[in-house]
């Protein structure tokens, strides 16, 4: 049985390799009219290629999904780059206080260093993706067989946590064509966003909910950060900066759903139940 991610996946060409077809085709075309005028199409298929994957909401290699189905009214909140013990049970407290239900895409090394926060991520209703190994922002331009390391190694460690992740952030939100088949044998589908408050990582706090709000629309997944800013005062702000937001969205009536609902898909299933402790758990008889 196919796994869900890869039903969604499979399909025919990804629009770079139709692109590409049809480079090549205008080429062979050109060539006999005049040499030079082949190198064009080839050259603008080679300038698509670099630049597409710079787009997170567009999916040229593979199938992304990067806003909620046709027709969604609801908005969606995730949390990249945890977990962390000085920031994960602020953003858990606050989801809390407000009853919104959010999605982690969490890092594979952190998962193994702290499953005490996974275990709670999973404990109040929220749901987990995979967000890679270290969140590698050159990992698009290594090797197939790193990519298929660092994804699957995450895997594992979220499995022994109890659940199987069915959708993966790339570091970014890049992408590139060797991606497509290594999702496909660890059963993931590539989530990206649609509206964020380019904050770099919670470095940039200032007006973090006026920036988001102003961009909001329905069907939009909200890309966050679960990452403790620098300093005390930059936490404190951040803190009020996500209290405002999420208060905003209340007090406005938007539907804050969780991700599975917004893009009809599941962010993650049960693992079989012989793999569910977490790294560094004993079983005590």
């Amino acid at each position: 049985m196919i796994p869900p991610a890869n039903r969604r996946q499979q399909g025919g060409l990804s629009p770079a390799e139709k692109s590409g077809c049809l480079a090549f085709l205008f080429a062979a075309l050109l060539f006999f009219i005049e040499p030079w005028l082949a190198t064009l199409p080839l050259a603008l298929f080679l300038f698509l290629c670099l630049a597409a994957p710079f787009f997170p909401q567009h999916g040229i290699f593979l199938p992304i999904i990067s806003r909620g189905i046709s027709g969604s009214k609801g908005v969606a909140l995730t949390f990249d780059d945890g977990p962390s013990p000085s920031s994960t049970p602020i953003v858990l407290s606050l989801l809390a206080r407000y009853q919104f239900q959010a999605t982690f895409f969490v890092i594979g090394e952190k998962a193994a260093q702290y499953p005490d926060l996974i275990a709670d991520i999973l404990a109040r209703g929220h749901s987990i993706g995979n967000h890679s190994w270290q969140h590698d922002n050159l990992l698009m331009l290594r090797s197939r067989k790193r990519l298929e390391e660092d994804i699957h190694k995450t895997q594992v460690v979220l499995q022994q946590c109890g659940i199987q992740p069915l959708l993966f952030r790339p570091p970014a939100g890049i992408t590139n064509p060797r991606l497509k088949q290594v999702l496909l044998d660890e059963g993931l589908l590539t989530v990206t966003f649609s509206c964020r408050a380019f904050d770099q990582g919670n470095k940039k706090i200032s007006h973090l909910a006026k920036r988001i709000l102003k961009r909001l629309q329905p069907g939009d997944i909200v890309l966050l950060h679960d990452l403790a800013p620098k300093t005390k005062r930059t936490m404190a702000c951040w803190q009020d900066e996500l209290d405002t937001l999420f208060s905003t969205l209340q007090k406005n009536h938007y539907q804050v759903q969780p991700l599975e609902i917004l893009i009809d898909h599941p962010v993650m299933i049960p693992h079989p139940p012989q793999a569910t402790l977490c790294p560094g758990e004993t079983i005590i008889h």
